[in-house]
């Protein structure tokens, strides 16, 4: 096992995080539609049919050919078949939704027209066309996604109006968690120079956000401060994750077990550290997997912030490329107060966004222990190695994953 002793640039372990990612990205396969919210799509998704597949009315009222008045002779509704209008001076009642007739010349709306004495209907039609036309919306063969395409509602619904009972989509990577320290308590507040383990809540949580599954199972933790007690919980974590995520155990201390473990599980690194701050030293490992596929470890560093900075640094990523979907491109904002550089290490400090998501504001409590901070912001502003920021400049924003359709 191989280790980077020189630490990765920021935006490099990122392209790598998700390099190794995509490149492990399980097969795809076919699911109802039900299930597969949260997916991303394995292939193109394309029309059956056109759309729509036939004209459609666009109101209720009458369609009619020849000039009025009109006589009726039927009425159409949605999931009718229409027969044709085969004489001038005859209608047909429509409704929303409903095959127009062929020899339909115009729709009527209801609310615009008339009825006489002897029951025809009388109106104007509007200059512009009252119906859909074939292929309006898109055509036979048309790709309407790509493949990589996050599979939502919206993706859901567009599916079902082509007529897919399933889809082609990535399987959903699955994670694990597992807390290292001895000093930790997982109930009670803090005392006794023990602290309470806050990453077993937060971490899943996140995880999960990013499109992972983390059964309850497989958050365990504290492991016990032994090399044995390490490759264990790791082997066992492994069978059933793709990615698991330690946190603690990232130096070399007296009780820091997490490098040797993973030389005896033949794991390799993607990389070892990482040039940012806070959240040094984080790490990635590719551990052998079954079918030639590996797994993945996360090593997160046991500060809280740290921890979550490499979360959303590496593990991100990752998650990414094994759902087959692109790397996120990182917003700009414009910074309403000054944040320093870190040397030579990229900077990621915590800042909340205005209600238009253009404009961040650093946020106070922000050591790399402290949640408080964490917990009002939306995400870091990024300052390059050597460089800082000032007032009003443009600045890349990284930011918390956040559920589907959710806004800062």
């Amino acid at each position: 096992m191989s280790a980077q002793h020189l630490p990765v640039d920021w935006d490099k372990a990122r392209t790598l995080a998700y390099e190794a990612g995509r490149a492990a990205a399980g097969p795809a396969e076919t699911v109802p539609l039900a299930g597969a919210d949260g997916r991303t799509l394995a292939e193109p998704l394309v029309t059956l049919t056109d759309l729509p597949a036939f004209p459609t009315s666009s109101i209720d009222g009458w369609a009619v050919r020849g000039p009025a008045p009109w006589r009726p002779t039927g009425r159409v509704l949605a999931g009718g078949t229409a027969e044709p209008l085969t004489g001038d001076g005859t209608c047909v009642e429509i409704a929303t939704g409903a095959m127009v007739p062929a020899g339909t010349e115009a729709l009527i709306r209801v609310e615009e027209s008339t009825r006489d004495s002897d029951g025809r209907v009388n109106g104007t039609p509007r200059p512009l066309p009252e119906w859909r036309l074939p292929g309006d919306e898109a055509h036979q063969g048309e790709e309407l996604l790509p493949a990589g395409t996050p599979v939502d509602p919206a993706v859901l619904g567009m599916a079902a109006t082509c007529g897919y009972d399933t889809i082609v989509v990535r399987p959903l990577p699955r994670a694990a968690l597992l807390v290292f320290g001895d000093e930790l308590l997982t109930s009670g507040p803090p005392g006794a120079g023990r602290v309470r383990d806050s990453l077993s809540p937060l971490v899943p949580a996140w995880l999960r956000r990013y499109g992972a599954t983390v059964d309850p199972s497989a958050v365990r933790g504290p492991v016990q401060d032994t090399l044995e007690a390490h490759v264990a919980a790791i082997r066992s974590a492994l069978e059933v994750a793709d990615v698991v995520c330690t946190t603690g155990g990232t130096m070399n201390g007296p009780v820091d077990h997490l490098h040797p473990a993973l030389a005896e599980l033949g794991a390799e690194y993607v990389m070892n550290t990482v040039a940012v701050r806070p959240g040094f030293p984080m790490l990635l490992a590719r551990v052998p997997g079954p079918a030639g596929r590996p797994r993945f470890l996360a090593g997160l560093p046991g500060n809280p912030q740290s921890a979550v900075i490499a979360l959303i640094s590496l593990v991100g990523p990752l998650l990414a490329g094994l759902h087959g979907r692109d790397l996120p491109v990182l917003p700009r904002v414009e910074l309403t107060a000054p944040v320093p550089g870190r040397g030579g290490f990229t900077h990621l400090a915590l800042a909340a966004l205005d209600q238009d998501g253009r404009k961040a504001t650093p946020v106070g409590h922000v050591g790399s222990a402290m949640l408080r901070g964490l917990a009002g912001s939306h995400g870091f502003v990024v300052v390059r190695p050597d460089t800082q920021a000032a007032a009003g400049e443009l600045v890349p924003f990284l930011p918390l994953p956040l559920y589907a359709g959710e806004r800062p």
